[in-house]
Protein backbone atom coordinates (compact mmCIF):
# COMPACT_ATOMS: atom_id res chain seq x y z
CA UNK A 1 0.00 0.00 0.00
CA UNK A 2 1.58 3.59 -0.68
CA UNK A 3 2.75 6.11 2.14
CA UNK A 4 4.33 8.97 2.51
CA UNK A 5 6.52 9.86 5.44
CA UNK A 6 5.77 13.42 6.58
CA UNK A 7 7.73 13.12 10.07
CA UNK A 8 9.47 11.16 12.81
CA UNK A 9 8.55 10.78 16.39
CA UNK A 10 10.68 9.06 19.24
CA UNK A 11 8.26 6.04 18.54
CA UNK A 12 8.97 5.62 14.71
CA UNK A 13 8.14 7.45 11.57
CA UNK A 14 4.57 9.34 10.71
CA UNK A 15 3.94 7.63 7.44
CA UNK A 16 0.30 8.86 5.66
CA UNK A 17 -1.83 6.70 3.51
CA UNK A 18 -3.00 7.57 0.37
CA UNK A 19 -4.32 6.45 -3.16
CA UNK A 20 -3.07 7.68 -6.42
CA UNK A 21 -6.10 6.44 -9.48
CA UNK A 22 -6.25 7.49 -13.06
CA UNK A 23 -4.42 10.13 -15.28
CA UNK A 24 -4.67 13.82 -16.45
CA UNK A 25 -5.14 16.94 -14.11
CA UNK A 26 -4.80 15.79 -10.49
CA UNK A 27 -7.45 16.37 -8.00
CA UNK A 28 -7.07 15.93 -5.14
CA UNK A 29 -9.76 15.10 -2.03
CA UNK A 30 -9.12 16.03 1.97
CA UNK A 31 -11.67 14.24 4.16
CA UNK A 32 -13.23 15.36 7.13
CA UNK A 33 -13.39 14.52 10.78
CA UNK A 34 -13.18 12.25 11.66
CA UNK A 35 -14.20 10.07 8.57
CA UNK A 36 -10.95 8.86 6.27
CA UNK A 37 -9.94 9.23 1.99
CA UNK A 38 -12.50 6.46 1.91
CA UNK A 39 -15.29 8.81 2.45
CA UNK A 40 -15.10 9.79 -1.02
CA UNK A 41 -16.12 6.63 -2.45
CA UNK A 42 -19.18 8.24 -4.55
CA UNK A 43 -17.21 10.93 -6.03
CA UNK A 44 -13.69 8.91 -6.73
CA UNK A 45 -15.07 6.94 -9.64
CA UNK A 46 -17.00 9.54 -10.76
CA UNK A 47 -13.75 12.12 -11.35
CA UNK A 48 -12.21 8.76 -12.83
CA UNK A 49 -14.78 8.48 -15.14
CA UNK A 50 -14.41 12.45 -16.05
CA UNK A 51 -10.67 11.66 -16.98
CA UNK A 52 -9.18 13.08 -14.14
CA UNK A 53 -6.46 11.65 -11.62
CA UNK A 54 -7.62 11.20 -8.01
CA UNK A 55 -5.96 11.62 -5.12
CA UNK A 56 -6.92 10.27 -1.78
CA UNK A 57 -5.43 10.98 1.50
CA UNK A 58 -5.86 10.05 5.23
CA UNK A 59 -5.08 12.76 7.56
CA UNK A 60 -2.32 11.96 10.39
CA UNK A 61 -4.12 10.05 12.98
CA UNK A 62 -7.12 9.04 10.72
CA UNK A 63 -7.82 5.90 8.65
CA UNK A 64 -4.84 3.77 7.65
CA UNK A 65 -2.25 6.57 8.52
CA UNK A 66 -0.04 6.71 11.29
CA UNK A 67 -1.14 7.83 14.57
CA UNK A 68 1.04 10.58 16.56
CA UNK A 69 0.40 11.96 20.29
CA UNK A 70 1.19 15.87 18.61
CA UNK A 71 0.86 17.37 15.39
CA UNK A 72 -3.07 17.86 15.27
CA UNK A 73 -3.17 21.61 13.88
CA UNK A 74 -3.70 23.19 10.85
CA UNK A 75 0.09 24.50 10.10
CA UNK A 76 0.70 20.83 10.45
CA UNK A 77 -1.99 19.61 8.50
CA UNK A 78 -0.99 21.98 5.50
CA UNK A 79 2.71 21.04 5.65
CA UNK A 80 1.65 17.23 5.39
CA UNK A 81 -0.65 17.78 2.35
CA UNK A 82 2.49 19.96 0.76
CA UNK A 83 4.68 17.12 1.50
CA UNK A 84 2.17 15.03 -0.28
CA UNK A 85 1.51 17.39 -3.50
CA UNK A 86 5.20 17.53 -3.75
CA UNK A 87 6.13 14.19 -3.58
CA UNK A 88 3.73 13.05 -6.38
CA UNK A 89 4.98 16.53 -8.09
CA UNK A 90 1.56 17.59 -8.75
CA UNK A 91 0.78 20.26 -11.01
CA UNK A 92 -2.29 22.17 -11.83
CA UNK A 93 -4.07 20.25 -9.41
CA UNK A 94 -7.55 20.85 -7.99
CA UNK A 95 -7.51 21.02 -4.07
CA UNK A 96 -11.10 19.89 -3.05
CA UNK A 97 -11.78 19.89 0.83
CA UNK A 98 -14.98 18.34 2.91
CA UNK A 99 -15.31 19.93 6.32
CA UNK A 100 -12.50 20.10 8.17
CA UNK A 101 -10.71 19.36 5.02
CA UNK A 102 -11.28 22.94 3.66
CA UNK A 103 -9.12 23.95 6.67
CA UNK A 104 -6.17 22.23 4.35
CA UNK A 105 -7.46 24.00 1.22
CA UNK A 106 -7.56 27.86 3.11
CA UNK A 107 -4.71 26.93 5.13
CA UNK A 108 -2.39 25.65 2.09
CA UNK A 109 -3.09 28.30 -0.68
CA UNK A 110 -2.57 30.64 2.62
CA UNK A 111 0.94 29.36 3.22
CA UNK A 112 2.44 27.83 -0.23
CA UNK A 113 0.63 29.70 -2.95
CA UNK A 114 -1.04 28.49 -6.00
CA UNK A 115 2.09 27.67 -7.82
CA UNK A 116 0.42 24.06 -8.05
CA UNK A 117 -2.84 24.39 -7.88
CA UNK A 118 -5.57 25.26 -10.19
CA UNK A 119 -8.80 25.75 -8.50
CA UNK A 120 -10.27 25.12 -4.91
CA UNK A 121 -13.23 23.54 -3.66
CA UNK A 122 -14.83 23.95 0.00
CA UNK A 123 -17.65 21.46 0.39
CA UNK A 124 -19.64 21.79 3.63
CA UNK A 125 -16.78 23.41 4.74
CA UNK A 126 -15.47 25.13 8.41
CA UNK A 127 -13.75 28.34 6.95
CA UNK A 128 -13.43 31.13 7.40
CA UNK A 129 -13.52 31.39 11.74
CA UNK A 130 -15.71 29.28 13.95
CA UNK A 131 -14.38 30.78 16.58
CA UNK A 132 -16.57 33.55 18.64
CA UNK A 133 -14.22 36.69 19.05
CA UNK A 134 -14.88 40.44 19.12
CA UNK A 135 -13.94 40.73 15.95
CA UNK A 136 -15.69 37.84 15.05
CA UNK A 137 -19.44 37.88 16.19
CA UNK A 138 -21.12 35.55 13.97
CA UNK A 139 -18.97 32.91 15.74
CA UNK A 140 -19.38 29.96 18.15
CA UNK A 141 -18.68 30.17 21.67
CA UNK A 142 -15.54 28.57 23.06
CA UNK A 143 -17.89 26.65 25.39
CA UNK A 144 -19.27 24.50 22.46
CA UNK A 145 -16.06 23.31 21.82
CA UNK A 146 -15.04 22.58 24.93
CA UNK A 147 -18.29 20.23 25.51
CA UNK A 148 -17.80 18.31 22.14
CA UNK A 149 -14.34 17.85 23.46
CA UNK A 150 -16.01 16.95 27.28
CA UNK A 151 -18.26 14.29 25.34
CA UNK A 152 -15.60 12.31 23.51
CA UNK A 153 -13.63 12.21 26.37
CA UNK A 154 -16.37 10.42 28.54
CA UNK A 155 -17.56 8.34 25.66
CA UNK A 156 -16.03 8.85 22.44
CA UNK A 157 -18.00 6.10 20.64
CA UNK A 158 -21.45 7.31 22.12
CA UNK A 159 -20.58 11.15 20.87
CA UNK A 160 -20.01 9.66 17.41
CA UNK A 161 -22.96 7.72 17.33
CA UNK A 162 -24.58 10.81 17.82
CA UNK A 163 -22.75 12.97 16.02
CA UNK A 164 -23.65 11.33 13.02
CA UNK A 165 -26.92 11.23 12.80
CA UNK A 166 -26.94 14.64 12.90
CA UNK A 167 -24.17 14.38 10.22
CA UNK A 168 -26.34 13.03 7.77
CA UNK A 169 -29.79 14.59 9.26
CA UNK A 170 -30.68 11.18 9.71
CA UNK A 171 -33.94 11.62 11.60
CA UNK A 172 -35.36 13.42 8.24
CA UNK A 173 -33.11 11.33 5.30
CA UNK A 174 -32.57 7.83 7.00
CA UNK A 175 -33.74 5.14 4.69
CA UNK A 176 -34.65 7.70 1.51
CA UNK A 177 -31.17 9.29 1.08
CA UNK A 178 -29.09 7.06 3.89
CA UNK A 179 -28.96 3.80 4.64
CA UNK A 180 -28.04 2.30 8.42
CA UNK A 181 -25.49 0.71 6.98
CA UNK A 182 -23.37 3.77 5.37
CA UNK A 183 -24.14 5.13 8.95
CA UNK A 184 -22.94 2.21 10.71
CA UNK A 185 -19.47 2.50 8.18
CA UNK A 186 -19.17 5.65 9.11
CA UNK A 187 -19.07 4.73 12.56
CA UNK A 188 -17.23 1.71 12.71
CA UNK A 189 -14.28 4.33 10.34
CA UNK A 190 -14.52 7.07 13.01
CA UNK A 191 -14.25 5.07 16.01
CA UNK A 192 -10.93 3.57 14.46
CA UNK A 193 -9.22 6.43 14.61
CA UNK A 194 -7.18 7.78 17.21
CA UNK A 195 -9.04 9.14 20.03
CA UNK A 196 -6.06 11.69 20.96
CA UNK A 197 -6.55 12.93 17.08
CA UNK A 198 -10.05 13.11 17.46
CA UNK A 199 -9.84 14.76 20.83
CA UNK A 200 -6.87 17.56 19.45
CA UNK A 201 -8.72 17.99 16.05
CA UNK A 202 -11.94 19.64 18.35
CA UNK A 203 -9.72 22.61 19.10
CA UNK A 204 -8.90 23.36 15.29
CA UNK A 205 -12.22 24.18 14.00
CA UNK A 206 -11.80 27.13 15.67
CA UNK A 207 -8.74 28.03 13.43
CA UNK A 208 -9.18 31.84 11.95
CA UNK A 209 -8.93 31.00 8.14
CA UNK A 210 -9.56 34.80 6.76
CA UNK A 211 -6.01 35.80 5.79
CA UNK A 212 -5.95 32.12 3.66
CA UNK A 213 -8.79 32.79 2.28
CA UNK A 214 -7.69 36.35 1.14
CA UNK A 215 -4.90 34.96 -0.32
CA UNK A 216 -6.56 32.36 -2.66
CA UNK A 217 -6.03 33.22 -6.20
CA UNK A 218 -7.76 30.75 -8.02
CA UNK A 219 -10.94 29.87 -9.50
CA UNK A 220 -13.12 28.59 -6.44
CA UNK A 221 -16.39 26.91 -5.52
CA UNK A 222 -18.27 26.67 -2.24
CA UNK A 223 -20.98 24.20 -1.91
CA UNK A 224 -22.96 23.75 1.28
CA UNK A 225 -26.19 22.51 2.10
CA UNK A 226 -28.81 24.42 4.01
CA UNK A 227 -29.87 22.01 6.16
CA UNK A 228 -26.41 21.68 7.96
CA UNK A 229 -26.82 20.63 11.09
CA UNK A 230 -22.69 20.55 11.96
CA UNK A 231 -21.35 23.67 10.25
CA UNK A 232 -24.42 25.80 9.22
CA UNK A 233 -24.01 27.56 5.81
CA UNK A 234 -24.65 31.43 7.28
CA UNK A 235 -21.59 31.01 9.92
CA UNK A 236 -19.37 28.79 6.99
CA UNK A 237 -19.93 28.58 3.25
CA UNK A 238 -21.77 31.76 2.47
CA UNK A 239 -18.68 33.52 4.45
CA UNK A 240 -16.35 32.25 3.12
CA UNK A 241 -17.75 32.60 -0.68
CA UNK A 242 -17.73 36.25 0.04
CA UNK A 243 -13.88 36.04 1.70
CA UNK A 244 -12.87 34.68 -1.72
CA UNK A 245 -12.62 36.73 -4.66
CA UNK A 246 -14.37 35.56 -7.68
CA UNK A 247 -15.91 32.18 -5.61
CA UNK A 248 -19.31 30.73 -6.66
CA UNK A 249 -21.74 29.58 -3.63
CA UNK A 250 -23.79 26.42 -4.71
CA UNK A 251 -26.85 26.00 -1.85
CA UNK A 252 -27.63 21.71 -2.07
CA UNK A 253 -31.50 22.53 -0.76
CA UNK A 254 -32.35 20.49 2.37
CA UNK A 255 -28.55 19.58 2.18
CA UNK A 256 -27.07 18.34 5.19
CA UNK A 257 -23.58 18.36 6.35
CA UNK A 258 -22.86 14.77 4.50
CA UNK A 259 -24.20 15.91 1.31
CA UNK A 260 -21.32 14.35 -0.40
CA UNK A 261 -23.57 10.70 0.00
CA UNK A 262 -26.90 12.07 0.15
CA UNK A 263 -26.43 14.37 -2.13
CA UNK A 264 -24.10 12.58 -4.16
CA UNK A 265 -25.41 13.26 -7.90
CA UNK A 266 -25.87 17.59 -7.09
CA UNK A 267 -22.39 17.46 -5.70
CA UNK A 268 -20.50 15.34 -8.81
CA UNK A 269 -22.52 17.45 -11.11
CA UNK A 270 -21.03 20.93 -9.54
CA UNK A 271 -17.61 19.41 -9.08
CA UNK A 272 -17.36 18.10 -12.80
CA UNK A 273 -18.67 20.96 -14.48
CA UNK A 274 -16.60 23.26 -12.43
CA UNK A 275 -13.46 21.38 -12.95
CA UNK A 276 -13.66 21.63 -16.70
CA UNK A 277 -15.95 21.05 -19.85
CA UNK A 278 -13.88 18.27 -20.89
CA UNK A 279 -14.75 16.16 -17.96
CA UNK A 280 -18.15 17.17 -17.68
CA UNK A 281 -18.38 15.64 -21.44
CA UNK A 282 -16.68 12.85 -20.70
CA UNK A 283 -19.40 12.23 -18.07
CA UNK A 284 -22.46 12.72 -20.27
CA UNK A 285 -20.98 10.09 -22.89
CA UNK A 286 -22.68 7.03 -21.99
CA UNK A 287 -20.15 5.49 -24.12
CA UNK A 288 -17.31 6.80 -21.32
CA UNK A 289 -19.67 3.68 -18.48
CA UNK A 290 -19.50 7.09 -16.26
CA UNK A 291 -23.18 7.47 -15.01
CA UNK A 292 -21.84 11.36 -13.30
CA UNK A 293 -24.95 12.57 -12.93
CA UNK A 294 -27.52 9.95 -12.16
CA UNK A 295 -30.12 10.76 -9.25
CA UNK A 296 -29.26 14.12 -8.84
CA UNK A 297 -31.71 15.80 -5.87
Amino acid sequence: MPYINVGETDSGSIDLYYEDLGSGNPVVLIHGWPLSGASWEKQVTVLLGAGYRVITYDRRGFGQSGRPVTGYDYDTFSLDLHKLITKLDLRNAALVGFSMGGGEVARYLGRYGSERVSKAVFISSVPPFLLKTADNPEGVDISVFEGIKKALAADRPAFLSAFLADFYNVNLLGGKLISTQVVQYNWNVAAGASPKGTFDCVSEWGTDFRKDLARIDVPTLVIHGDADRILPIAATGIRTQKAVKGARLVVVKDGPHGLTWTHAGKVNHELVEFLGLAGAEACRNPQGGAACFADIP
